[in-house]
Parts: C-alpha cells; sequence; structure tokens
C-alpha cells in the first residue's frame, strides 16, 4: 500500500532516542502519491515518492 512501485520505498522501523535515552519504536513513512503515470503506452494509476515525480522517473498522463 503506502510503497513506491518504482523505486520500491517504503515505511522503515527503528528506534526514537530521547535526550534522556529513553528508547521508543517508531515508523518513517515516505512521501507516497497516487499519480496518473504513462506506464508501458498507457494511463495507469500508481503509487509514486516525491522523489521519483522530482526526479523525473515518471512521466505523468494529462
Amino acid at each position: 500500500m503506502a510503497k513506491c512501485e518504482i523505486c520500491n520505498k517504503a515505511t522503515t522501523f527503528g528506534i526514537q532516542v530521547s535526550h534522556s535515552h529513553r528508547r521508543s519504536n517508531r515508523t518513517w513513512k515516505p512521501n507516497i502519491k497516487k499519480v496518473r503515470a504513462i506506464v508501458d503506452g498507457a494511463p495507469r494509476r500508481i503509487t509514486v515518492c516525491s522523489k521519483c515525480l522530482k526526479s523525473g522517473r515518471v512521466i505523468r498522463a494529462i
């Protein structure tokens, strides 16, 4: 669901450490957008991260 179909960027998990070194679990979620893009010559709705959109890896359909 929250995964880029171009670069496979997805949610990652880690530990948040406070100043007093108390540790708790946390997640980092990528900036995922649903866009209409040209895939194999036809427009299709795909989920793409904003980095792939800005870099030009995805050609948007209008």
